[in-house]
């Protein structure tokens, strides 16, 4: 048996859906663990890409089952359009190969209405959310009185019942903060939501006991994080952080499998850095050169379209990012989106009010007032996308890899240098 976790070490977008589409091969099961239709996988796959929110990048493999695990919070409404829009390109999708665990809670449409009213409320201050209920969802699982659970979905009775409660007090809070604010009908709410839980019954199941069974049999299971540990909830940027464990550290909690099954931890990095939403970013770049990264390395969201902010390899936030979730490897994505600058920059520590430290600090009013320390490195200015082994690769290339390997001390054992899968160098 083989368990494997691949877990981003930034802020997210670090193109994770590659390294977990070569993994696939050798992995029967394939487990997104917290989250919800905020992230995004671009994958290339068979010669076309896909897009992906929710669903877990195992399900464009015959083969393979996709799970999404409880600590997930699902709009159906989402997941069945996203269903659709593989399906309709052949893409067989049923209950033989993607399971919904009915443990997952639910974002129901005043969950929307909520992160719209809060976002506009803070004004300059937003945290910048995707807009999709994800945080207020989390909110009410954490609050447990106004939760929804998948599973409550095929009680109706008992659905309709606390719906109505939830709807009356959620109307009142929502026209208190917002006086141009349309009451909602729990009825109608009601009505449409035991639709969708007809057409998901196929895929629900208990996904933790089918999870405790297929490690026991001895499959190999692969976990699919989504955004990044920077933007964990306890361990990221908070308050500018997403509402669940995106760290390791949701593994868990989000699917009922033990860490102590892992054998095998991936941290995946850009070459470079970025973020979206707000919050304090140190190497973020304003000028030309992020405008080019973000230009070349197609630097925008796949949920929302957002452009990203841009800036220089952050060795010490991603540093960290290793240290939380403790993983064994690294893989270094987009290196060849920096092939065409004359020089690289490697942020090696910060200054934080004249004190040099390697520490990733705890609060973002620290953090916002850190200045990076660089290592500069000249460029290589030539195409790398034909490399297939790291001697193909050119010295400053090269240089730029031992410098990422050495500031977070661990190995580098994958270089990805293009989007298709046979543009990488395994080592």
């Amino acid at each position: 048996m083989t368990v494997t976790s691949v877990v981003g070490l930034q802020w997210g977008d670090e193109a994770k859906g590659k390294i977990v589409d070569i993994l696939t091969d050798s992995h029967q099961i394939v487990v997104r663990y917290q989250g919800g239709n905020n992230a995004g996988h671009t994958v290339k796959f068979d010669g076309q890409t896909y897009k992906l929110s929710l669903l877990p990048t195992g399900i464009l493999r015959p083969g393979v089952k996709a799970v999404i695990g409880n600590g997930l919070v699902v709009n159906p409404e989402a997941l069945l359009k996203e269903i659709k829009s593989l399906t309709d390109r052949g893409v067989p999708i049923s209950g033989e190969n993607l399971m919904v665990s009915d443990r997952a809670h639910v974002i129901l449409p005043y969950h929307i209405v909520e992160d719209a009213v809060y976002e506009k409320r803070r004004g300059a201050e937003a945290i910048g959310t995707t807009g999709r209920g994800i945080g207020t969802c989390y909110r009410d699982k954490a609050l447990r009185s106004h939760a929804v659970r998948i599973g409550d979905l095929y009680h109706p009775e008992s659905f309709r019942s606390r719906l109505t409660d939830i709807v009356a007090a959620k109307n009142l809070m929502l026209k208190a903060l917002d006086p141009e604010f349309v009451a909602l009908d729990a009825d109608a709410i009601f009505k449409s939501y035991i639709a969708y839980a007809e057409q998901i019954k196929p895929f629900v199941t208990d996904t933790t006991a089918w999870l405790h069974r297929a490690v026991k049999s001895g499959a190999n299971l692969l976990f699919e994080g989504a955004q990044g540990s920077l933007l964990d909830v306890d361990h990221g940027t908070f308050p500018y952080a997403t509402s669940s464990n995106s760290s390791s550290a949701g593994i868990h909690s989000g699917s009922g499998v033990t860490e102590l099954e892992i054998h095998r931890m991936i941290g995946v990095v850009k070459a470079y850095t970025t973020r979206v939403g707000g919050g304090p970013f140190p190497t973020e770049l304003h000028d030309a050169i992020g405008q080019h990264i973000r230009d070349v390395g197609h630097e925008y969201g796949t949920v929302t379209g957002r452009p990203r902010r841009c800036g220089w390899f952050d060795g010490v936030a991603t540093a960290y990012g290793a240290r939380v979730c403790g993983v064994d490897e690294i893989a270094v994505m987009l290196l060849d989106v920096l092939a065409q600058l004359d020089e690289v920059c490697i942020c090696e520590a910060y200054d934080i009010r004249g004190e040099r430290t390697t520490d990733f600090p705890s609060h973002v009013e620290d953090l916002a007032v850190a200045k990076p320390i660089f290592r500069r490195i000249p460029g290589w200015k030539q195409d790398i996308t034909g490399a297939r082994k790291l001697s193909d690769l050119p010295s400053g290339a090269r240089r730029y890899v031992d410098s990422i390997s050495e500031l977070m001390d661990l190995p580098v054992k994958f270089i990805s240098i293009g989007p298709d899968r046979e543009q990488s160098i395994l080592l």
